[in-house]
């Protein structure tokens, strides 16, 4: 069989010669509507029509090559169920009397591509084909045109339209390339000629079609009213380049719209171009609504294609809607919500119109007057800006706009509260000079529309209490400082004041620090330094003359002397005098000649020498000791020299009769006598 199988496969059902109408395979739509031509005269066909994978089983033996063929039952190539007895018979006999031709009754191919027409045949008895020629009808027409004729020797193609396009493969198959819309419902007929076994023929009609390009949707850019009564134009869908023409659907947020009278209407326009392809315009007519400032469209395309039905999607668009404002709203545009003192504040006014309209701003004032704010504002965009607010800032503000379309007005409010902390206020008691040893209370106070919360910090800023009250008790010098009360507002962040206050404690000069005893060299240029303390601020007088350099820190002040070093300042030195309305201080400052000093450091140095030479000798004489080098005798006697005494030196006895006076004087004490023997005795040796 040659080709037979692609034909089962695709179209299921073949017709054999003969046959008056055919079969379109598989029921396909994407053909045209229009039926095909009747065939050309072919002898009477007395086989019964039977599903083309049946017919091919028959001829699968010898088709090609004019060998009979043994027809077969069982599953079919397109069919899939197998065959009665009697069919079988039947089938036989038909295949075994003459000889038959087997084509699909339809070929589907897309524009552009190659269709590939093939015929296949079975002969009785082993008879091989004379001829297979190739013709085609126009749609509509009788006459028939050879295309090439296949023989023994060879294929010839002759001269028609398809001379260029035409081919035929070994299988004897007709290949025409490059399909154009021109080729769609001609009928192609395959004739083959086998002697004495006579002519059969068959025939297939070529049904081309084009896959249309996705659909482009415009949508209307120019606003639509929804107050209209009459329908406008949404939106224009395009399909171009295909065949059959295609059909367009239109949807709204995914429901297909249909038309409907005085409500929807949609045009469509078909026009063939000069390639024979179609491109399909279809526009959309409605009336819209304010809740369609937010529907979506899209238009479909459907066409059929191999049986089935297949669909393209265009993008989904948004067209504009005008309509009146029927709402307007203030409201004031801030992250915490809360508007506080030094703030930018930004009122939107939001109308539900569309386009937007004229805005205007005003804010009410004493007895129900309104001020025009407008000048402050963006009317545009419906947008009022104030920097800076204060106090004076809070109040009601109205956001008015008008309709160019029908000059209607609508109004919205907002009463806006600035946040504020005013009049923080510290008090101290008592009022009257504070001293050393007293105490003082500092109170603070303010005044702001939330609950405030208190701090007390000092001059560095640690916080040293909380609350709206400070006690200090025991005041000093060092006490003074200044305090300041911080004023929080608990529910407003970063809203804050502060005030401050000085804490002054008076007293007389108090000198806290001197540069004495200081050591010097003649003629030296030194600076002597006096620290005081006190409130007021005092004065400060050396008792020699020379070059002041003052320095105050709140009740702190230093004052630094230079001065040359003479004989009368090494003698006297120096006296510092501090003194304010409340006192006098007063203290000397020594001088020392650092020569002198050095001579006495060096004695010093040479004592401390010597106490360290002496402790060392003493821990050496005690280690020998504890290790045996030195031995003492318990009578008394003590051997300095460890070697014997050499008969050459003398050796000098000295016998002490006060120890013995002692020793007598001790045996009467304990009431015990004690013998000559136990008696001490010194013995010096005298070496030399």
């Amino acid at each position: 069989m040659v080709g037979g199988e692609k034909w089962g496969e695709r179209l299921g059902t073949a017709r054999p010669l003969g046959g008056d109408k055919g079969l379109r395979a598989g029921g396909s739509s994407t053909a045209p509507s229009s039926s095909p031509p009747p065939p050309p005269p072919s002898p009477p066909d007395v086989s019964p029509r039977v599903p083309f994978s049946r017919w091919r089983a028959a001829a699968a033996a010898g088709m090609a090559g004019g060998r009979r063929a043994a027809p077969r039952c069982g599953w079919g190539w397109g069919g899939g169920w197998s065959c009665c007895p009697l069919l079988c018979l039947l089938l036989c006999c038909g295949a075994a009397g003459k000889l038959e031709v087997y084509m699909p009754a339809v070929l589907e191919v897309e524009i552009g591509s190659t269709a590939r027409l093939e015929c296949s045949f079975s002969i009785p008895g082993n008879v091989s084909f004379t001829s297979i020629e190739w013709f085609y009808v126009n749609h509509g027409h009788s006459n028939r045109v050879r295309l090439c004729v296949l023989t023994a020797s060879g294929a010839r193609i002759d001269e028609t339209e398809y001379s260029e396009r035409l081919s035929v493969g070994e299988d004897k198959a007709l290949s025409i390339s490059k399909v154009t819309r021109q080729d769609n419902a001609r009928t192609f007929i395959c004739r083959v000629g086998a002697d004495s076994q006579g002519v059969g023929e068959n025939h297939t009609e070529l049904s081309t079609y084009k896959i249309p390009a996705p659909p482009e949707i415009t949508p209307n850019s120019a606003g639509i009213p929804a107050q209209s009564n009459d329908m406008s134009e949404i939106a224009q869908c395009t399909s171009e380049n295909s065949f059959p023409s295609p059909n367009i659907t239109w949807y709204k947020n995914g429901e297909p719209l249909l038309q409907e009278e005085d409500k929807t209407k949609i045009l469509t326009t078909l026009v063939r171009q000069s390639n024979g392809l179609y491109t399909v315009v279809s526009t959309l007519f409605s009336k819209v609504t304010r809740e369609d400032r937010n529907s979506l469209f899209h238009c479909t395309v459907h066409y059929w294609l191999q049986g089935q039905m297949r669909t393209k999607d265009s993008p989904r668009v948004n067209v504009t809607v005008f309509y009146p404002t029927e709402h307007v709203e203030l409201r004031l545009v801030s992250k915490s919500g809360v508007v506080k003192e030094g703030d930018d504040v930004k009122l939107v006014c939001d109308a539900d119109g569309n386009p937007a309209p004229v805005f205007s701003f005003y804010k009410r004032e004493l007895e129900d007057n309104w001020q025009d704010v407008t000048s402050l504002a963006d009317t545009n965009s419906g947008v009022l800006m104030l920097h800076d607010v204060n106090k004076n800032s809070s109040g009601v503000y109205r956001c008015q706009t008008l309709d160019l379309d029908d000059m209607t007005q609508h109004e919205g409010d907002l009463e806006l509260m600035v946040n504020y902390i005013e009049g923080v206020q510290v008090k101290m008691e008592p009022s009257s000079p504070l001293h050393e040893g007293d105490s003082v209370r500092l109170s603070c106070s303010a005044h702001s529309p939330v609950i405030l919360d208190y701090q007390w910090r000092d001059a560095r800023g640690r916080k040293v209490a909380e609350g709206n009250q400070l006690l200090l008790s025991n005041l000093t010098f060092e006490t003074s400082s200044n305090f300041s009360c911080r004023v929080q507002a608990r529910s407003v962040p970063g809203l804050e004041q502060s005030k401050q206050v000085a804490v002054a404690v008076q007293g007389k000069p108090r000198i806290v620090a001197i540069s004495s005893p200081l050591y010097v060299r003649q003629d030296e240029v030194i600076n002597l330094t006096c620290k005081a303390i006190a409130f007021p601020r005092p004065s400060v007088q050396w008792s020699i003359n020379g070059t002041t350099h003052e320095y105050v820190d709140n009740q702190h002040i230093a004052s630094n002397l230079t001065v040359r070093v003479n004989h009368d300042l090494l003698r006297a030195g120096a006296m510092c005098r501090v003194s304010n309305a409340l006192g006098v201080s007063e203290k000397h400052i020594q001088l020392l000649d650092q020569k002198t000093s050095e001579s006495k450091g060096i004695i010093i140095v040479a004592i401390i020498v010597c106490i360290l030479v002496v402790a060392v000798l003493g821990s050496i004489i005690y280690f020998l000791h504890k290790k045996g080098k030195i031995s003492c005798g318990r009578s008394g006697k003590q051997d300095i020299t460890k070697p014997e005494a050499r008969k050459d030196k003398n050796v000098v006895e000295v016998k002490s009769d006060k120890l013995s006076e002692e020793a007598g004087l001790l045996q009467g004490a304990n009431g015990e006598k004690r013998s000559a023997a136990d008696q001490s005795e010194k013995y010096i040796d005298l070496r030399k």
